[in-house]
């Protein structure tokens, strides 16, 4: 089963991925991780990747490619993966699907977790309050200045791979902003048909 889960950030991907994991016994692929992984291995695209960022520079769509294929390509991807937080562009949907369809593979579903925007600045306060209050670390990413400032990322340069899913017959909406387990079950709803 070879997954995508797009949405802004906030939506919940994260957690509905790790449900997913658990269940499926698939991996979650974050690209952040996989470059990591990639340029402390030494790998031939973690030596580009590295090479650029020590520049200070961006790592290229090709460079993403390329790590997401040989990640894809370990033992534990075999059954299939959930890639969270990628693609992020237009670009990127379709170098995906080229590499994908070079390795004679295909993306089993795309789900998009529909969210009222408005609501979820609220939903980040909430969740950085409740982090303090268990005595766990505050996610950077979930201060309400910074996190407008990946939301506006979002809208700009994410949220039009959607429509190319939808387009293609792949994307399955799920209202994210029902109770955590029911939007599990929609997903597995949808998984299952």
């Amino acid at each position: 089963m070879r997954l995508i889960f797009l949405g802004p950030p906030g939506a919940g991907k994260g957690t509905q991925a790790t449900r997913i994991v658990a269940k499926y016994g698939i991996p979650q692929l974050s690209t952040g991780d996989m470059l990591r992984a990639a340029v402390a291995a030494g790998t031939p695209v973690g030596l580009k990747a590295k090479a650029v960022m020590d520049a200070g520079g961006l790592v290229s769509d090709e460079i993403v490619i390329g790590i997401v294929a040989d990640r894809i390509e370990e033992a534990d991807a075999k059954k299939g993966f959930i890639l969270d937080g990628f693609p992020r562009t237009l670009a990127q949907a379709e170098a995906l699907d080229s590499m994908l369809a070079g390795k004679g593979l295909k993306l089993d579903k795309v789900l998009e977790l529909r969210v009222d925007q408005s609501k979820l600045v609220d939903r980040i306060v909430r969740r950085a309050e409740e982090a303090k209050a268990a005595g766990q670390p505050v996610r950077k990413d979930d201060d309400p200045e910074v996190f407008k400032t990946r939301l506006e990322a979002y809208n700009r340069d994410t949220a039009i791979v959607a429509p190319y899913y939808e387009k293609r017959g792949q994307l399955t909406a799920i209202d994210g902003m029902q109770p955590i387990d029911q939007v599990t079950r929609a997903i597995e709803t949808a998984l299952a048909g």
